[in-house]
């Protein structure tokens, strides 16, 4: 098992697979946090759901963090060992002609999306962990709209959310494609997938840049 997660074939099949299931996740977070836009309550009971349910908590919860871990270590480690491959330095590069600007650059973008998610876990997780675990608080089921409002009220948050969303697009653009590539899906559906996954890339960033500058120019007011 060491031999095979050694080359770079397996750690490119294992970023892509751990990619798209954090797709997967990104869809189903976008789901629950477009609720605090149109329905407040139902906002509440989704997020109280999720961070009082066991197997949330202590089964999928850790499951996502390993998948982030995973995904970011496979593809740091694949850029790693391809800039040591690289032996002969080119005094003329002409990156276009073989590859676009996103897929020479995505360890950029992942970095900075892992930078995000760091200010995101910082933001929410480690909140709600201090909230239940250190201050034991009771449980406060409708909570959650508020606190989420409130993280938005600070300009300067709101613009990183904005440009972790941009950068996230555009890592999705190349990366969601060729994670299907890479687990070697490709058949008659290929059009078709390459089509979902471009508006997938653009629909759900647009979407919490969305949510972001709603509750940002929607405060609650006392």
């Amino acid at each position: 098992m060491s031999g095979l997660i050694k080359s770079s074939i397996a750690r490119k099949v294992v970023m892509a697979l751990s990619g798209l299931f954090l797709v997967f996740f990104l869809a189903q977070h976008f789901v629950i946090n477009i609720t605090s836009v149109i329905a407040p309550d139902t906002f509440n009971e989704w997020s109280h759901f999720m961070g009082y349910n066991g197997l949330v908590q202590f089964i999928l919860q850790p499951v996502l963090i390993a998948g982030v871990i995973v995904h970011f270590a496979m593809g740091i480690a694949l850029e790693l060992k391809n800039n040591k491959a690289r032996a002969i330095k080119y005094k003329q590069y002409n990156g276009n002609a073989n590859s676009s600007w996103m897929s020479r650059n995505m360890i950029i973008t992942g970095l900075v999306v892992l930078a995000f998610l760091g200010l995101h876990m910082y933001d929410f997780w480690v909140h709600e962990m201090a909230y239940k675990y250190i201050e034991v608080n009771p449980e406060s089921p409708t909570r959650y709209y508020e606190e989420t409002v409130l993280k938005f009220e600070p300009f300067w948050r709101t613009i990183i959310y904005v440009i972790s969303f941009v950068l996230l697009s555009l890592h999705l653009w190349h990366g969601f494609a060729s994670s299907f590539q890479t687990v070697g899906v490709n058949n008659k559906y290929s059009a078709g997938i390459q089509t979902f996954t471009k508006i997938y890339s653009i629909a759900i960033p647009l979407g919490f840049i969305f949510i972001a500058l709603y509750h940002h120019f929607n405060p609650i007011t006392h």
